[in-house]
């Protein structure tokens, strides 16, 4: 079964309900990770920089880096160095849960080290702010 972005944010949030009606009120990608990471406004240019706020190919398939291909989801975390690790900690990296939460604690660990290949991007948005 493909799911799209868009079918994936709707599932994640399809009990959001507003408190005078019965209207689903689904979020975009954006919305949900500046929520996320709402505490951590530099995890939220990454994956602006990183990924375009995508999660989800036009396939339905997790999204991979273009420069490496290990890279992988909305925070492009690479398989090849934290897949093992973030089995250990429970977290699935190719979910979008897991993903972001994963970068959480990537960031807590080693603040902006694993990303910055792209921060010319991150450094620069954050230095408008």
């Amino acid at each position: 079964m493909i799911i799209t972005e868009l079918t994936m944010v709707i599932l994640l949030f399809a009990n959001t309900f507003s408190a005078t009606s019965a209207i689903i009120k689904p979020q975009t990608m954006e919305e949900l990770v500046r929520n996320y990471y709402s505490d951590m406004p530099i995890l939220v240019e990454v994956a602006r920089c990183e990924s375009q706020f995508r999660h989800f190919g036009k396939n339905g398939e997790v999204i991979r880096g273009i420069a490496n291909a290990k890279d992988v989801g909305v925070m492009q975390i690479n398989e090849r160095y934290h897949s093992d690790k973030s089995e250990t900690l429970g977290m699935d990296i190719y979910s979008l849960d897991g993903n972001l939460e994963y970068a959480k604690y990537l960031y807590e660990k080693e603040g902006t080290k694993p990303w910055r290949s792209s921060a010319k991007c991150w450094n620069r948005e954050l230095a408008k702010v």
